[in-house]
């Protein structure tokens, strides 16, 4: 289902961005990664961009295809480099780069969102969320935080919050809907990839291994990367605006011991 289709895949150069774009290659895609870094073994194209500006979502864009099936947006910071980066990077880079893709994508392509468990307060923060994901175009970042008053240690569960409210908006705004492009989202646990000691860092040892302790393992980038490219594939044609949660069955042990059931 992915034999002949060429998919865009930003963050290649680690952890599940990388595995995604192998697998995607095995499957008979075509690959463009879009990374920071050069990754260690060279996709078919590659281009070196960054996500944190609007600049830098410009040049990625002038260097893509005319054509596109696929954008998987795995690119993501762990918060370790503050609120600022974080945000700019997980959510508005993120959406600014997938509305510029959108009229590149063929109809009935495909857009996937790698979001985060962390991200399953968005409904409890849902106000803040709804008037952050309502900001359009690229703002300034850092004028944003300072009117919101946000901290530097909200900032990876706050960006994954805004992805999957803007996730669920976006399968209904005209400019993926009207050409059937499909905007879904993928939400791991706890997964050992290289800035798994970030987010230690970040959440805290006992958050982590908690999670972890839920679920027997983490899971690894070979865990994540078949959702996300069924999620890429024709197979999904009829799921859009969806949170597919690859956790180990995180979410669900959370949902049954805070609802008490």
């Amino acid at each position: 289902m992915l034999f002949g289709k060429t998919i865009l895949v930003t963050g290649v150069a680690s952890g599940i961005g990388a595995r995604t774009a192998e697998l995607a290659g095995q499957m008979g895609a075509e690959v463009i990664g879009v990374d920071v870094r050069e990754p260690a073994s060279g996709s078919a194209a590659f281009i070196k961009g960054d996500l944190s500006t609007a600049s830098g979502v410009a040049e990625i864009v002038a260097q893509l295809p005319v054509r596109l099936d696929a954008l998987a947006n795995v690119a993501g910071l762990s918060g370790n480099t503050g609120v600022v980066s974080t945000l700019a990077v997980n959510f508005y880079g993120l959406r600014a780069l997938s509305e510029a893709v959108a009229p590149r994508l063929r109809e009935g392509g495909a857009i996937v969102n790698v979001a985060s468990i962390a991200g399953c307060g968005w409904r409890a923060n849902l106000e803040r969320a709804k008037s952050l994901t309502s900001i359009e175009g690229f703002p300034e970042v850092a004028a944003v935080v300072a009117e919101h008053g946000l901290k530097d240690e909200e900032g990876y569960p706050l960006s994954k919050e805004l992805l999957l409210l803007w996730t669920m908006r976006a399968a209904h705004e005209p400019l993926f809907k009207n050409r059937g492009i499909r905007v879904n989202a993928v939400s791991p646990g706890p997964v050992e990839t290289p800035i798994l000691k970030q987010f230690r860092a970040v959440l805290g040892d006992a958050r982590v291994d908690s999670d972890i302790t839920r679920v027997g393992r983490a899971g690894t980038s070979a865990d994540i990367a078949p959702a996300v490219l069924f999620l890429c594939s024709d197979g999904a044609r009829w799921i859009n605006g969806a949170n597919l949660a690859a956790d180990g069955g995180l979410e669900a042990s959370i949902n049954a011991e805070v609802l008490g059931f």
